[in-house]
C-alpha cells in the first residue's frame, strides 16, 4: 500500500507544480486553491508511505513521478518542445524509477 500512496503522492506533486504555473503567482483562486491542495496531500502521502519505504528510493521515486509528469504536461498544455534528447531523459528518469522500485527492499 506503501508504493501505491508514494506514486500517487508523486502524481499528486505534478498537479501542485501545474497549479503552481496556473495560479500566475497566486492571483488566480482555483489554480492557487489547486496548488495547496495537491502539496498537502502530497507531502502528507509522501510522509506516510516513508514510514515504511527507505528515505532515498522513496524520495527519488516521488521527485521522478513528479519531474516527468511536470514535463508531460508542460510538453502536452504549454506546448513546450519535445525534442529527441528530452524523451530520452525522460525515459532515463523513469527507468531510475523502476530501478529503484525493484531494488528496494
Amino acid at each position: 500500500m506503501s508504493w501505491v500512496v508514494l506514486v500517487l503522492s508523486g502524481v499528486l506533486e505534478s498537479v501542485w507544480a501545474a497549479a503552481l504555473t496556473r495560479s500566475e503567482g497566486f492571483t488566480r483562486l482555483w489554480p492557487s486553491v489547486l496548488f495547496g491542495v495537491a502539496l498537502a496531500f502530497s507531502m502528507a502521502g509522501l510522509g506516510w508511505s516513508l514510514r515504511t519505504i527507505p528515505l532515498g528510493t522513496g524520495y527519488a521515486v516521488w521527485v521522478g513521478i513528479g519531474v516527468v509528469g511536470t514535463a508531460a504536461f508542460g510538453i502536452v498544455a504549454l506546448h513546450e518542445p519535445l525534442t529527441v534528447a528530452r524523451m530520452l531523459c525522460l525515459v532515463a528518469i523513469v527507468g531510475g524509477i523502476v530501478g529503484l522500485k525493484l531494488t528496494s527492499p
